[in-house]
Formats: structure tokens, sequence, C-alpha cells
């Protein structure tokens, strides 16, 4: 490739220095492809999967672009869902950490809209913000895009499939085609994709890059039901054969995602559902128990898994077979990341038969039909997590760190520091996983000890 070092690309010493001083050195295949077009101020299209680099890769563009001396709106980027808009927040700060006096606002349904309003009045630099909430803002007047000079389409293909479309236009027709640059960024280019990429783009370049994980050290497992009734048993044997501490169960819908979520619960299993239908307040649970291990199975629909920040997970259990090939493969990437084996299984009926036909083409490879495991495996006592979360009533509004809450819980009398799991500080809650052993004690300490010099509310979730 043409670039391999970020030391290669003409960005200012500040970035340089803040890279080097992140370990950011070699760039990622689609940071390689697409930072040099983005830094010539091009149009650019890009095509890779979650996890390959691209915020790094637009979020220097955005910063070399960027005058900071100007206090207005220059940049907006749009993500699919809140949970990726954080993320994506959260990394442009840290890469402009460097730069004094940056300011990154975040404007997401699921929150309050008043506090939002006061934050677009002290102004800003760079918005990132679900479609949603950005048109409510600009129909309320609270938010003008007239100086956006960047405009960045994050997960685009995801926005289309939840139905943004309309926002998108109305959105987009609010900034300044002649002094825009847009970039967009999708795992998939579907037809959608190209559509508003040729309404909305000038000229743009256009990088696709291969998944970023090697598929060939995840292995693939398929699985036959005798029919959509007898699928669930299948995934029950699965679970009770395999014993992963963390699994992805996908579904195709999101009446199905909760259907099977709420049958596993039935029979004892440690499950929740995610998918679109869901209130704020109990997706953001949902994640936090997950990824703290005090859940073990995730049944989700392909959406609103997108953005999931899950650093090692065991398997993925396709329920079927995805409806777009290349959105089965992206569920299999989510296992085996950072070196790890990953694990996928995958269930057909006969009546799928032709469906795993062109899986096996589009794969290139043969996946050959497995017995079923044990069916007294069913009898078998289910194995709950390790971890339980506890759920603090107090958050960054109230200072609170993690460092207080493992103080207070470590403290005089307290538990063992490796008793302790993930911390997760949010505005106004923050979520602690403790050893389940040791729950009502930590429960304790916290309800009758004080976390900056105040009692809060505490209750296992």
């Amino acid at each position: 490739m043409a670039h391999t070092e970020f030391s290669s690309l003409n960005l200012s010493p500040t970035l340089l220095k803040n890279l080097a001083s992140l370990g950011y050195h070699s760039m990622t295949p689609i940071q390689s492809k697409s930072l040099p077009a983005i830094l010539q101020g091009k149009d650019v299209i890009a095509q890779g999967q979650t996890g390959s680099g691209k915020t790094a890769a637009f979020g220097l563009g955005l910063l070399e672009r960027l005058n900071v001396k100007w206090f207005r709106i220059q940049t907006l980027i749009l993500c699919p869902t809140r949970e990726l808009a954080d993320q994506v927040a959260k990394e442009i700060r840290k890469l402009g950490r460097t730069i004094h006096n940056i300011k990154v606002l975040t404007l997401c349904g699921g929150m309050p809209f008043g506090p939002q309003v006061g934050s677009l009045e002290h102004g800003a630099h760079i918005i990132v913000g679900t479609p949603g909430r950005i048109e409510d803002h600009l129909g309320k007047g609270t938010l003008k895009l007239d100086d956006v000079n960047l405009l960045i389409l994050d997960e685009a293909d995801r926005m289309l499939e939840m139905g943004f479309q309309s926002a998108l236009d109305n959105i987009i027709g609010q900034t300044s085609k002649e002094e825009r640059q847009t970039l967009m960024f999708s795992a998939t280019f579907a037809t959608s994709v190209k559509a508003i990429a040729k309404q909305y783009m000038h000229q743009p370049e256009f990088v696709k890059v291969a998944s970023t994980h090697d598929n060939s050290s995840i292995q693939q497992h398929l699985f036959k039901a005798d029919n959509n009734s007898h699928r669930l048993t299948v995934v029950r044997l699965l679970l009770q054969h395999y014993q992963h501490e963390s699994t992805v169960i996908f579904c195709n819908t999101k009446i199905e995602t909760q259907e099977v979520a709420d049958e596993l619960s039935d029979y004892g299993f440690s499950v929740l559902a995610l998918h679109g239908d869901l209130e704020q307040r109990d997706r953001d649970q949902t994640l936090v128990r997950f990824v703290n291990k005090s859940i073990s199975i995730l049944v989700a629909t392909d959406v609103a898994a997108r953005g999931l920040d899950i650093e090692s997970l065991d398997a993925v259990i396709n329920y079927q077979i995805a409806r777009d090939l290349e959105v089965h493969t992206h569920r299999i990437g989510r296992t085996g990341r950072a070196g790890n084996k990953g694990f996928a299984c995958t269930i057909i009926t006969d009546k799928e038969q032709f469906k795993l036909a062109k899986l096996e083409e589009y794969l290139q490879q043969t996946i050959d039909i497995e017995p079923l495991p044990p069916i007294n495996l069913l009898d078998k006592p289910i194995t709950q997590p390790m971890m339980a979360t506890l759920q603090i009533d107090g958050g960054k509004k109230q200072k609170v760190r993690p460092g207080d809450i493992l103080g207070a819980l470590t403290g005089k009398e307290g538990i063992a520091g490796n008793q302790v799991g993930k911390i997760q500080i949010f505005a106004n809650k923050s979520y602690v996983a403790i050893q389940r052993e040791m729950l009502q004690y930590a429960l304790k300490k916290l309800t009758q000890g004080q976390l900056k010099g105040r009692s809060f509310r505490v209750r296992e979730i």
C-alpha cells in the first residue's frame, strides 16, 4: 500500500505527536486507502466493517481540517445509534486531546432535550448525533448547519435500513453543497447507499477494504433443525454443550428476537434481548450487563447490534442465515477478534438448503452439517454468570468516578479488588459488576457508605 505509517501523511505535528502518544503508528487498510483522499478534501465512500479503524480515518481528516479559532459547527457526523455516536465522540476527543478548546457535542435520542439546547447555546465545533434527534433540533431552530463544511455519514447502510432516508434528506439539505466535503462509511454498498451517494456527493473516490479479522480463525459449525419450532431446542443444546461465557444469538426480526430471549429466559438461561423497540434506558442496561459479563447471552437483531463494542465475544449463533450474505459475514466476524479463536454456529432447516448453497458460494467454502449434541444435555443444570450488576444513582454529573466506586467497595472491611468487575459511568448512573457471591455484601457496603461524601441509591439490576 502507498502508506503504512501515519508519519507518511501530511498531518500537523500536533496530531502526529498525539497519535504516537496513543501508540498509533501503522495505519489499518481503511485508513491507508481513505486518508490521503480525505486530506485532499475529496468526497470519499469507504466500505469497511465495524472495527476496521474507520473512526480514526475520518476523525483525523476532520481534525486536520478544523479551525478551532472559528467557533462554529464545522463538522456534522451522523450515526445510526446512540451507542455508536458515543463511541465516535469519545474517539474524536481522544484523537484531538492535544488541540486546545476543541468542543465535541453529542445529540442523540433517548436523552433529555433541554440540556442539549443549553449545550448548543454555548456552541460547538463538531456535532455527533442520530438523524432523528438532529432533525428535531433543526425543526425547533436550536441547531443551524450553515457553517458545516464536512459531513460524515457513519454506517450509512444501517441508517437507511432503520428508515432515516427522509431525515437524512432533510438534514443534508440544510448544509451547503458547494462548501461541503462529504464522507460516507458503510459496511455494505446497497442500492439505497448508492442512491444517496449519487444525490449528495461530488465525484467521490470509492475505497473498499476486506474484513479486518481473519475469518479462517473462526470455527464455523452448521446444525440442522427439523423445523422452525425445533430451532429453539437446537439453540438450548448448543448453549448447554459449549457453555461459552458470552454468546450473541442473531435473529432476522425484532419479534423473533424478543420471543427467543423470552423462551430461553423461561428455561432458566441468563439472557436479554436487544432490538429497536427497546427504550433507551433498557437498551443501555442490557448492553452494560452483557459487556460486564453479568448476562451471558444476548439475542439481537443485526441493526441493534451494529456499533456493539464487545472486546472478546466467545460465540455467535445464527438462528437463521442472514437475509443479506454480507451481513452474515459481519455477524460471524464479531467473534474471533484481537487474535482470539472465534466460534460461530448456524442453524438451518431442509427448506433453507438453497440459502446454504448461496452462503457457501459467497464464502467460497463448504460447511458440513454436524450432529446435534446429545438430547440429555437439556436435563443439565444451567450455568449462571459469575458476575452480577449494581446500579448506582449517580454518574458523571455528580462527579462520580470509577476510582470512587472501587475505593468504596475495597476500603475498610471491603471486598477484594479482583471481586470487582467492569465499572461504567453514565451521565446520572453508574454500574459496577461484582462477583455474584459477594453481591449482597457489596450492596450493603455501598448503601451504608458514601461516595464523594454523599449517599446514593444502589440496587441490583
